[in-house]
């Protein structure tokens, strides 16, 4: 069963504690935190005082994508408020194996982001073997609603081949424009994980949409 990870940025703030808890019966599913720092994206959305208490309220694992100019500034201060997984963009960082390591020591899992700009080609074997997770973003990052890019569906199959030929296990994981067509294309592709934000949180009912994505 392939893994669906809402976003939060999506979710009704006002009720936020009813919105998670909305989802405790559902399995495979991790929640989506989009942190942005108002640089690397023009957005800013929530840091660690919003999200501390996050992990009392769910035992789903919770899926940082860390949109920072400087990802290795956050390592230390998320380490305590119960994150699964710390990604972080290639393209921020020069030293991408140094990274990979300090957030080992106290995360459970490391992924990888690649912007829509960033060749796939360009990600050395070497740091694939290293990561837990590799997530093509499917729109510029940093915006919500926007329409997926196809030509993400190449960059899933290389590392889905990848993946196969050197018997790795890491999860492919995709974010942007996921809806009930796209979903099928991102997974015939090779995606485990399907980051979704409007087409769940917009709809009447959450466990139909998580059903209709997978």
């Amino acid at each position: 069963m392939k893994i669906v990870s809402p976003s939060i940025l999506s979710a009704d703030f006002l009720n936020f504690q009813k919105e998670i808890e909305s989802f405790k019966n559902e399995k495979n599913l991790w929640f989506h935190l989009d942190v942005m720092d108002g640089h690397y994206v023009p957005n800013l959305t929530f840091g660690k005082t919003i999200l501390k208490d996050l992990h009392k309220i769910t035992n789903h694992k919770l899926d940082a994508h860390f949109m920072v100019t400087n990802p290795e500034d956050y390592i230390e201060q998320f380490k305590d408020i119960g994150i699964y997984n710390f990604s972080f963009h290639w393209e921020t960082c020069d030293d991408h194996l140094a990274m990979i390591k300090r957030i080992k020591e106290h995360y459970p899992s490391v992924g990888l982001v690649l912007h829509p700009s960033t060749d796939c080609k360009d990600i050395p074997l070497e740091v694939i073997k290293e990561v837990n997770l590799i997530l093509v973003m499917s729109v510029n990052p940093g915006f919500g609603g926007q329409s997926f890019m196809t030509n993400s569906l190449d960059k899933i199959k290389y590392f889905d081949e990848i993946r196969k030929k050197e018997n790795l296990n890491f999860v492919i994981q995709v974010d942007g424009g996921i809806n009930e067509q796209t979903a099928k294309d991102v997974i015939n592709a090779g995606v485990d994980n399907l980051v979704a934000g409007s087409f769940i949180f917009k709809s009447d009912n959450y466990s139909d949409a998580i059903k209709k994505l997978r």
